[in-house]
């Protein structure tokens, strides 16, 4: 009986243990929403989706100008337990974008419902790093109690002050979209185009009604999966869907007015803004300045020379600005004086002291690489963000002068606007568009030459490396923050390995340092303990001492473009002198490749009692989209595995 007793309270145990386990079992999954649930399974490896994203633009005539208000609507949830690292947000606004009824909340989700808890505490400050458009600063703030599961709102609008400043809209993000609208209200007098980029393939659905006086233009896309972030990718305008509209003219009472119907009315305003710069007396120390920096120069180029370098040297560049004078330069005087200013300042002062010395040069502007647009299609000013001067001399030669950059020589553009378009000023309503041309790789060379002895198993070598353009100007700025020996040495035992890591320089000596036109020269003597080996009477050694080619390849499921600073030209040779009582037993093969993006080869010279080995690459690109760098890969892994051979040495 006792038996069956102690049976019929185990069972019970187990019954009350169940249902103990159920209770906790519905208990935690009551801490996860079925909204929760239902996006975590649709979206199983993103950390944030946005469930809502709605866009209200308002574009109306009052009194004869157009006024503009946005709306934002953004909802989203965070899947996983770093959603508190997307607490932080900031909303930018300027003179130009007026932000207003900013409200905020987040939902955490508990006892089977969400509780919302508002954002109070809203701190702005100041962006100094937005030198070209306006005074930008944000509005900080932070989502409270962010967690996985957790939901968060945002609403605002602002009010856009000028009509060419609209700002793209976006259909896809680097997470999840789930639902996104975008509704334009118009006024019929107002005339709008729109430039799609990236939308090729995704459906979104396009509509246009009527309404009384205005036009209604709305754009609807669902279930957007999120875009894939890869390294060194090129800007996100080129990868992300969107839409940019352009308020092209408009009719009031005054009659028809052309806002951005071309680049004439972009460079017109652009004009507008410029045209009174430096009109009055000019410093009579900057006169004097000019005078002794042109001084013997033999022609116009020398002293353009001149007068660029020492703005490089003596104008220190700082980013900041107020409203329009993110787009009118300073003065030349007050930069002469301050001896500071921004890309626009710059530009100004270099104006004024050509033109002191007799020699003309041109405002223009330009985008950076980090703008995919070009002026023909996008005749408004987000076009472009930055000012340089243009000089073109008797041959016609353009030669592009960004004084904020140091080292850098008169025929190299800074590197970042390689391949845009220019707007060249040339008075009032004349232009030009040039563009500016993309720098050969051999041009920026670097050629490493270098002798060397085996000692026991270690290679004992003396080198000189000269390194050219844009290398060299990297290399300047990186010298820069080198202030005392120890660091100098361990930068360049750290830029000139060889081999393996106890490559070791033992001196050194430097030539043309931050000189503008000259080529930087290394001069070094190094060590490389341990790096050859000996078995019985043969030695074995790798003259591949630089690999870094592989550097450039890429991943073979690589989805986006890569884009480099700037194309490259390399260039190692070795000497070896054959030691005593050897003979050269093996050499391996040469190999020459190329195609329309890279050329490598390999070649080892037998010259009596020496070796001499020369590996030369040249990168002939800045972008490469997925099927060029598959063709570029197949080449580096060719040579990656000419990488693998030795040398074999023979005792006599």
């Amino acid at each position: 009986m006792e038996r069956f007793t102690n049976l019929k309270l185990t069972n019970s145990s187990k019954i009350l243990f169940l249902v103990i386990f159920c209770l906790v079992f519905l208990n935690n999954y009551a801490q996860e929403s079925e909204e929760y649930n239902f996006y975590k399974k649709l979206y199983p490896n993103a950390k944030t989706v946005r469930i809502k994203q709605d866009t209200k633009i308002t574009i109306k005539l009052k009194s004869g100008k157009i006024d503009i208000t946005q709306e934002f609507l953004e909802e989203d949830i965070y899947l996983d337990e770093s959603a508190n690292y997307n607490s932080k947000k900031a909303l930018n606004f300027s003179s130009f974008f007026e932000l207003n009824d900013v409200e905020a909340s987040s939902f955490s989700y508990s006892n089977g419902e969400y509780k919302e808890i508002e954002v109070t505490d809203f701190k702005e400050k100041d962006e100094l790093d937005r030198s070209f458009y306006d005074d930008t600063k944000s509005l900080n703030f932070i989502f409270p109690n962010l967690k996985k599961g957790s939901k968060s709102i945002l609403k605002y609008s602002e009010n856009v002050k000028n009509p060419r400043f609209l700002s793209p809209f976006y259909f896809g993000d680097f997470s999840p979209i789930v639902n996104n609208k975008v509704t334009i209200v118009a006024d019929k007098d107002i005339d709008i185009t729109f430039k799609e980029y990236n939308t090729d393939t995704l459906g979104i659905n396009f509509k246009k009604t009527e309404k009384r006086n205005t036009n209604i233009y709305s754009w609807e896309l669902k279930n957007i999966d999120e875009y894939e972030y890869e390294p060194n990718s090129p800007t996100y305008k080129k990868i992300l869907p969107h839409i940019v509209p352009i308020i092209t003219s408009y009719k009031s009472d005054n009659g028809d007015t052309s806002l951005a119907k071309n680049v004439s009315d972009l460079y017109d305003w652009y004009y507008s803004l410029v045209k009174d710069i430096n009109t009055g007396e000019t410093d009579k120390d900057l006169v004097k300045l000019v005078q002794e920096l042109t001084n013997g120069k033999p022609n116009d180029f020398e002293k353009v020379k001149a007068i660029y370098y020492w703005t490089q040297k003596n104008i220190k560049y700082i980013a900041f600005e107020y409203a329009l004078g993110g787009f009118i330069p300073r003065q030349a005087n007050d930069v002469f004086q301050k001896k500071y200013g921004d890309c626009k300042d710059n530009s100004s002062i270099l104006y004024q002291m050509l033109k002191i010395a007799g020699i003309k040069g041109d405002l223009t502007w330009i985008g950076t690489r980090s703008i995919p647009y070009n002026y023909n299609e996008m005749p408004t000013p987000i076009v472009d963000n930055h000012m340089i001067l243009s000089y073109t001399d008797k041959n016609d030669n353009t030669y592009f002068l960004d004084a904020t950059g140091r080292y850098v020589p008169i025929d190299l553009p800074s590197s970042f606007i390689q391949g845009k378009e220019a707007l060249i000023a040339n008075g009032e309503s004349n232009f030009s568009i040039k563009q500016v041309p993309i720098v050969p790789a051999i041009k920026n060379a670097v050629i490493d030459t270098s002798t060397i002895e085996i000692v026991g198993e270690d290679v004992i070598g003396k080198a000189k490396i000269e390194i050219a353009g844009y290398n060299k100007i990297d290399t300047f700025n990186y010298l820069e923050n080198e202030t005392t020996d120890e660091k100098l040495k361990a930068f360049y035992n750290s830029r000139l390995q060889k081999g393996n890591n106890k490559f070791l320089i033992k001196s050194f000596s430097e030539t043309n340092k931050y000189n503008y036109e000259k080529n930087l020269i290394v001069d070094y003597n190094f060590t490389i303990n341990g790096y050859t080996k000996k078995l019985g009477d043969e030695i074995y050694i790798n003259l591949n001492f630089i690999k870094d080619l592989s550097a450039y390849k890429t991943e073979d499921d690589r989805k986006n473009d890569i884009e480099y600073e700037h194309t490259n030209y390399f260039s190692y040779t070795t000497t070896l002198n054959i030691p005593h009582g050897f003979s050269i037993d093996y050499v391996p093969e040469n190999i020459n490749m190329s195609n329309e993006y890279i050329t490598t080869n390999i070649t080892y010279d037998v010259k009596e009692n020496r070796v001499v080995y020369n590996h030369s690459y040249s990168l002939n690109f800045i972008t490469l989209n997925p099927e060029q760098q598959k063709e570029v890969n197949s080449l580096i892994k060719e040579t990656e595995k000419a990488f693998k051979e030795v040398i074999v040495l023979k005792k006599i």
